[in-house]
């Protein structure tokens, strides 16, 4: 099994934020809200008839739609609303939904969240755990082991394959640590960069050949080899990032209160569901705040000082 480095300093920072901003009252109202949600409210006539939940797709679309789907069905059943699915083929489309109100509800990468807390007036309410119940996720950057490259150094004047501009590990994070650590512009340390539109994509293009390496994760790429379209022992890890905080499900901040705070338990709920964290490729869902993603806000105000000298 390939290796990831053990938790680093944003952990603590996310962890402790978490804490600050939810006690074990505040734990306890939200999921009251979900569990009554379904009942008869004043708060409820409030509530919209349908909710479109949107998804922006690591894999195609037709299979993130698939993946979440124990996730709608659950939101559905709890809230009493109807919950319909759509996907964007990238993070700005989907910003540019929830934008015009034409999504209420997304599953978002951290960056991608930040701006569309910007731009579309979106509020984290609760972040994705890993397989282990970690609240975060790693960048990774891989390449075909049998090219018996170990490090990045080894991929300078190769192809090379980051994901979505606006994607946090397959983007942002690898990006940053070409300038800030190796102090190299990739344009240059490459002999050829792309976008390869997603991590599966990404992951696929380095296993059938079309890159030397590219920019994943470890949670996209547990779901690539999951589906057997990668075998893992084929890859081979080069780097791996920090703790990079989960990726939220966000919602519009101007949906009722009662109906967000019940949107957050209902999500606390599929933590006691096995079933659906196996399908949703992940370990449940924790309380996030705006806050959780200050340290994305600090790499983007990094990465813009860094095109400015450009």
């Amino acid at each position: 099994m390939m290796s990831v480095k053990p938790l680093a300093w944003w952990t603590v920072l996310i962890c402790a934020g978490l804490l600050m901003v939810f006690g074990a009252a505040g734990t306890r109202a939200v999921e009251s809200a979900a569990a009554e949600a379904p009942r008869t409210s004043p708060a409820q006539a409030e509530w919209p008839d349908k909710l479109v939940l949107g998804l922006v797709p690591s894999e195609g679309s037709s299979d993130v739609v698939e993946r979440f789907k124990p996730m709608s069905i659950h939101l559905e059943r709890v809230l009493g609303v109807k919950i319909e699915t759509m996907s964007s083929s990238d993070y700005a489309g989907m910003i540019t939904a929830m934008s015009q109100k034409h999504v209420d509800v997304a599953y978002l990468g951290p960056k991608s969240y930040v701006e569309a807390a910007t731009r579309a007036g979106a509020v984290a309410v609760a972040m994705e755990l890993d397989k282990d119940g970690v609240p975060g996720y790693h960048g990774l950057i891989v390449a075909k082991k049998s090219s018996g490259w170990k490090t990045v150094d080894d991929i300078r004047g190769k192809t090379f394959a980051f994901t979505d501009p606006n994607s946090t590990s397959g983007c942002l994070v690898p990006m940053m640590h070409f300038h800030r650590d190796l102090k190299v512009d990739p344009k240059t340390y490459f002999r050829e960069v792309r976008f390869a539109g997603s991590h599966q994509a990404s992951t696929l293009a380095v296993s059938n050949g079309s890159v030397d390496a590219a920019a994943t994760n470890d949670l996209d790429l547990a779901r690539v080899v999951k589906s057997g379209q990668v075998r893992e022992d084929d890859l081979v890890i080069l780097w791996t990032s920090e703790l990079i905080p989960g990726s939220p499900m966000v919602v519009r901040k101007d949906l009722p209160i009662s109906l967000r705070a019940a949107i957050t338990g209902a999500l606390m709920m599929l933590n006691d569901d096995k079933a659906a964290q196996e399908r949703l490729g992940n370990g449940g869902f924790v309380y996030a705040s705006d806050t959780s993603y200050d340290v994305m806000r600090y790499l983007m105000s990094m990465q813009a000082k860094q095109a400015e000298k450009k």
